[in-house]
């Protein structure tokens, strides 16, 4: 190639890259036309990328519904999103399945490593395998817990733009209107439901409709107070300040509270669930590391002993698990949300024999009892109804006398079977024994088991016919009358215990009496969450306080319009409000006074006198006057309530959460060690003195 033709070459490539320019340039000044630019945002909006997130997870959506298993956490995931994301049904479909994805994504690596490390104790497998079903509902609640917080967080923003807002239009429904176009983020789905409602032909009755899917009491308090404002109109107060952006600027304060109570609770218990879930999957990484350090506690973690303890640490890992969930349960946006879905509490009870069964147990309808129970639940906020706790009772005492017999049977099997896998040895070792020992040990054991397969379920056999049956064998052929002696007396031995293991009548008696605790169970669960909630009682009575607080100054509030507001937010004190209200067009001071007798919580008296006064005496105004003037003091006192439940909740979250790490060292690996080590050298001790 000349050089002619290299100048040549190169000049037209720079042409060919000046003439790209060019058409760059053109391209660029075309694309920057105002139609061009409408029509490609129009083409964006629409739009859809191949390997889009958005896409995937609507796929993964219809796999999951039709998986009959995973179909059950959608619903339930649905039931909740579907309150957030009101009326958008495509990014519920995505919330749905992106949780759900995220926890399968944890789940199943778990799996894989629960098959891993118990693949020789199937028992201790399939346990472990069933707890990651109730692991599976704790990561979704946790998640969808997320969202919750984030809607509130959200909240706080929404009302220092609606105060903007109502500054320019000083009307209520055009500020929440122009708010929520704003931002397409999940507080402006419920800021243009709640226009909708105000605007609505009846917004009473549509306002009584938010209350029972509102996600928080708060939305629920901005929805009522909007309603009131826009119906009788915004006020001042004596220092001319919006009676309707004060009542904003509470719920604000209150939300803010709120926040940092459940960012807190969140931070002291944000491991403690798994804390309290991880011992069992050490079981067998500690038992494999005794014993291969330690071989005189092989018949231990080996045989019975070991095994019950498995149980015994699991049990309790199950119990404080569940307990956890029950101490840190902050009174998430969920805890107004009606069970609407059909639980198989409920569709076992339509079955008529079992329905049959369940009344028998379950207590007669105007029985105190079944009063005792109704309030029971009603206390626990739980949202079983009597037939379906007694459905579960029954369920699980018959579930546990079931795997109580299986265990117990399985434990005579795990005797049975280290006896004759078990290497037999002259003496106790204290180390490892060598592998000559171990082959000449194993060599022994098969000798063993030939005589035990023989003479195996037959009790009367006696030590004489073992050593008869020994010296016309060809094992022993050779062997002299003290060796003959001494071998009869260990396969003896090994075949009382083999003939022994067998289900006996006081395990099956042990297994009724295991039942009889399951069935009580619920009861005792129950028992710890009124326990828990009582805790915070003092926090729902000062956000009663603050709900008069916002209605005592609107005008044509009366006592029975603050009732039925504490009535609808009341959440512990809630059945004897209720009752109140129902009670009160009988007479006013006598709902009031039995609603007295019904609590017992000192600061709820004096909400419930003061509203006494009010009904006859003096106007609310005054009758609830303190709580505008303390204002700051209920505040402050309200901040440090919460920090003492924290601490109180972390308190005993810690202790319940460490309690299985506890168990698992010390009742599984220290006190093991030690009894049986000492038990070894006291019986090497006693041999050698012999000896001597």
């Amino acid at each position: 190639m000349t050089n002619d033709m290299i100048i040549y070459g190169l000049i037209g490539i720079a042409g060919l890259f000046l003439v790209i320019i060019i058409m760059y340039i053109i391209l660029m000044k075309r694309m920057n036309r105002a139609d061009i630019k409408q029509a490609m945002a129009l083409k964006a909006g629409v739009e859809t990328k191949t390997f889009s997130a958005d896409v995937i997870y609507q796929k993964l959506y219809m796999i999951y519904v039709k998986i009959p298993g995973l179909r059950r956490y959608l619903v339930k995931l649905r039931r909740r999103l579907e309150i957030i994301n009101i009326e958008d049904e495509y990014l519920t479909r995505r919330q749905s399945a992106k949780i759900l994805t995220n926890a399968l994504l944890i789940i199943i690596p778990l799996t894989i490593l629960i098959i891993i490390f118990t693949k020789n104790n199937t028992l201790l497998m399939a346990i472990l395998l069933i707890f990651e079903i109730f692991m599976v509902e704790t990561l979704i609640d946790g998640m969808v817990d997320k969202l919750d917080n984030k809607l509130l967080k959200q909240q706080i923003d929404f009302f220092a733009e609606i105060r903007h807002a109502y500054h320019e239009s000083n009307m209520v429904e055009e500020a929440i209107y122009q708010v929520s176009q704003d931002d397409e983020v999940e507080i402006s789905r419920q800021a243009e439901k709640i226009y909708e409602i105000l605007i609505s032909d009846d917004p009473e009755v549509e306002l009584e409709k938010y209350y029972d899917i509102a996600p928080n009491s708060y939305l629920k308090e901005f929805a009522g107070i909007s309603y009131l404002t826009r119906e009788f109109g915004d006020r001042k107060d004596q220092h001319g300040a919006s009676l309707y952006l004060k009542n904003l600027n509470n719920i604000t304060q209150e939300m803010q509270i709120e926040i940092l109570k459940r960012d807190k609770l969140d931070y002291v218990f944000q491991s403690l669930s798994v804390i309290s879930a991880i011992p069992i999957l050490f079981l067998e990484p500690v038992k494999n590391w005794a014993v291969s350090q330690f071989s005189f506690t092989n018949n231990f973690y080996n045989g019975k002993g070991g095994l019950i303890v498995q149980t015994l640490i699991m049990l309790v890992t199950f119990v404080c698990y569940l307990l956890i969930r029950k101490v840190k349960d902050n009174t998430s946006t969920n805890a107004n949300l009606k069970n609407t879905e059909n639980p198989w509490q409920a569709r076992a009870y339509k079955n008529r024999f079992v329905k049959q069964i369940v009344d028998i147990f379950m207590p007669k309808q105007g029985t105190k009892e079944e009063r005792k129970t109704v309030k029971l639940l009603k206390n626990a906020a739980s949202k079983l109804k009597i037939e379906w706790l007694y459905v579960n009772r029954i369920a699980i005492a018959i579930t546990t006398c079931i795997v109580s017999i299986i265990l117990f049977n399985q434990l005579h099997q795990v005797t049975i079977k280290y006896i004759y896998e078990q290497p037999t040895s002259d003496y106790d070792i204290i180390g490892e024994m060598s592998k000559d020992d171990t082959k000449k040990a194993i060599q022994t054991t098969k000798k063993h088991n030939y005589f035990l397969n023989k003479f195996k379920g037959k009790p009367n056999t006696t030590i004489e016919q073992l050593k008869t049956e020994m010296k016309y064998s060809s094992f022993y052929k050779d062997a002299t009358d003290d060796e003959i002696q001494s071998e009869a007396e260990k396969i003896y031995t090994k075949l009382k215990t083999i003939n022994n293991e067998y289900l006996k009548w006081f395990e099956i008696l042990m297994a009724l009496v295991f039942s009889v605790i399951g069935y009580m169970g619920p009861i005792w669960i129950l028992m710890f969450q009124v326990r828990m909630r009582q805790l915070d009682m003092e926090d729902e009575v000062m956000q009663f306080q603050t709900i008069i607080l916002m209605l005592m100054k609107i005008e044509r509030v009366n006592v029975e319009m603050i009732l039925e507001w504490l009535e609808r937010y009341a959440n512990i004190f809630k059945e004897p409000i209720t009752k109140c209200v129902n009670n009160y067009e009988s007479g006013a001071w006598e709902a009031l006074e039995e609603l007295k007798n019904d609590v017992s919580y000192t600061q709820l008296i004096r909400i419930i006198e003061s509203l006494q006064a009010a009904v006859e005496k003096i106007p609310i105004k005054e009758a609830f006057d303190e709580l505008d003037t303390e204002r700051e003091y209920y505040q402050e006192k309200r901040k440090d309530s919460n920090e003492r439940l924290i601490s109180r909740k972390g308190m005993i979250g810690k202790g319940i959460g460490f309690a299985p790490m506890i168990c698992l060292f010390v009742g599984y690996l220290i006190v093991p060690l030690v009894v049986i080590g000492m038990m070894s050298m006291t019986k090497a001790f006693n041999t050698m003195s012999k000896m001597m």
